[in-house]
């Protein structure tokens, strides 16, 4: 074999042996990174979703008390309208009616 030969082997040896070891380097970089995103975001995606929960849910309530108290309101506006113009009715003794 001649020296030209065994240097242009040599080069080809060294150009595998170093796309090998990019390859497997951008694999182990590539997993940890997808490793570090699926972690880290998931736990701030939850507090931030449940920071909003939260909001929705205290807004909710307060608008179901605002309903509730205008539900007392009207309530209280139609009885006391219907006992001011309601005539009083006095029971009548029970009768019994033959069948």
């Amino acid at each position: 074999m001649t020296e030209t030969g065994a240097l242009i082997m040599m080069a080809f040896v060294v150009t595998g042996a170093a796309y090998i070891v990019r390859v497997i380097t951008n694999a182990v970089l590539r997993h940890k990174e997808i490793d570090a995103r699926s972690e880290a975001p998931a736990g701030l995606v939850s507090d931030a979703r449940m920071a909003r929960l939260e909001v929705a849910v205290e807004s909710i309530a307060l608008e179901v008390e605002r309903i509730s108290e205008g539900q007392r309101f009207t309530t209280k506006l139609l009885n006391d309208a219907a006992q001011r113009t309601a005539p009083r009715l006095e029971w009548q003794k029970k009768q019994d009616t033959p069948h």
